[in-house]
């Protein structure tokens, strides 16, 4: 029997005066983070969400944002390959470092270490304490898109745009297994089951692919999700529906179980966004999902079950 849902749009947030590529959650899951082309970093009070509070700004668009709670920290990767290190507590302390060359399109905490993933084909460990390199490893000669952490935080999987996918051992960064091929395009979006049986990807090709990690990453699901780029997927916090997010402006819901749709959030019907959507998060507070656009806001949804 197939599930139907309830959406519900709770509020629309501006306040970005560019696309916003990354969304993050804070130190406490009411808040969280955003970042945009404008090189703003905001907060946003899930109770009292409009206006969002400016936390810090670069000097360049930001492509990829990772909150460090303990440390007092966020840090953002920029469109030229620029780490930034931002002190909350003294912003004017922030250290941009030049590492990557181009974007850094993703970043990942795992314990004590940062990941980023670099416009070069470059994957570098960061320490966390020290906020420097630890060591790097040239995966591909094409830009690295996407990143995902094992449930476990065993396993780095890293997605790129030669279209393969690379599956890594933590911490040691062991290249355990790469499907190559993976996608006929650039894998712009990975995303592990809260279980960590399975790996999805999705790709500038439109499609939303799943992999089966305990059998040998076989590839068990194929589907033509989209019209065009799918540049997210995230996970409802209880990992009963996965949504997705694309170029083609929509936000789809699916079935985490069988991987069919349940739900299509599109521009007019649901006052959806009205450019390509960029970036998800559904937060464990309120289960509310959350969409970033190229139209410059944030999208706050409420997804439930339909009651018969």
């Amino acid at each position: 029997m197939s599930t139907s849902l309830n959406l519900s749009p709770i509020a629309r947030l501006g306040g970005h005066n560019a696309a916003i590529f990354a969304l993050t959650p804070d130190a406490d899951q009411r808040y969280f983070l955003s970042a945009a082309g404008d090189g703003w970093i905001v907060r946003w009070d899930l109770d009292d969400p409009d206006p969002g509070r400016l936390i810090a700004k670069v000097d360049t668009q930001v492509f990829s944002l990772c909150c460090l709670p303990d440390q007092q920290r966020v840090v953002a990767g920029n469109m030229n390959g620029g780490v930034h290190w931002i002190d909350l507590q003294e912003p004017k302390n922030t250290r941009n470092i030049a590492h990557h060359e181009k974007g850094v399109f993703a970043i990942e905490k795992v314990e004590d270490d940062l990941f980023t993933a670099g416009g070069q084909g470059m994957l570098t460990r960061w320490s966390v304490a020290q906020s420097r390199t630890e060591e790097s490893i040239k995966l591909s000669n094409q830009s690295l898109r996407s990143l995902a952490v094992h449930p476990g935080n065993n396993q780095l999987a890293v997605g790129s745009s030669d279209n393969s996918i690379y599956l890594l051992k933590l911490p040691d960064l062991q290249l355990i297994h790469t499907i190559r091929n993976a996608h006929d395009n650039s894998v712009f979006s990975l995303q592990y089951s809260p279980d960590g049986r399975y790996l999805l990807s999705g790709s500038r090709d439109a499609h939303l692919k799943v992999w089966d990690i305990w059998d040998g990453f076989q590839e068990i699901v194929a589907k033509p999700a989209h019209w065009f780029t799918i540049n997210a997927i995230a996970f409802h916090p209880a990992g009963k529906w996965l949504a997705t997010a694309s170029r083609d402006k929509t936000i789809k819901i699916w079935d985490a179980g069988n991987f069919e749709l349940l739900k299509v959030i599109e521009t007019v019907r649901d006052n959806g966004h009205v450019n390509s959507v960029n970036s998800l998060l559904w937060t464990p507070y309120r289960n509310y999902l959350l969409s970033a656009s190229d139209d410059r806001t944030i999208g706050i949804w409420q997804v439930e079950a339909q009651n018969d």
